[in-house]
């Protein structure tokens, strides 16, 4: 098996619309496609992450909640590479989003921080 690298990472939103907000303009990710599937009362929205990997936001009638804590069983954190870590905090702070203190990794040395989307779902800034 030869893998290249991640394609994308999906997120199912309480309510797209805040989370479409959150994303395309607050991060500044860029759309790629939306669509409205009626069979399933669902929006998949796909966005573009600079590197060519994407982030599937979709929409579900009455999703199950799921427990976020960083340590719960299953993903983490989706980490976002940011060339300045400390600038783009600071930019999610100016856009009202709160982020952590900027801590140092241990084992590479490189700084990190830690905010939240709307759904409370534990996203980084790692610097890289």
């Amino acid at each position: 098996m030869d893998i290249s690298g991640i394609h994308h990472c999906a997120i199912i939103s309480s309510d797209y619309a805040r989370s479409k907000h959150f994303y395309v303009d607050l991060l500044g990710l860029k759309i790629i496609n939306e669509t409205y599937r009626n069979e399933r009362q669902s929006y998949k929205l796909d966005l573009s992450i600079g590197n060519g990997s994407q982030i599937e936001l979709f929409s579900f009638p009455n999703p199950p909640s799921r427990p976020t804590r960083p340590e719960a069983c299953g993903l983490r954190h989706l980490a976002f590479a940011v060339p300045d870590v400390d600038a783009a905090a600071r930019e999610l702070n100016e856009k009202g989003i709160d982020t952590e203190p900027i801590r140092i990794d241990a084992i590479t040395g490189k700084p990190f921080t830690f905010f939240r989307d709307p759904d409370d779902l534990p996203l980084e800034l790692y610097q890289g």
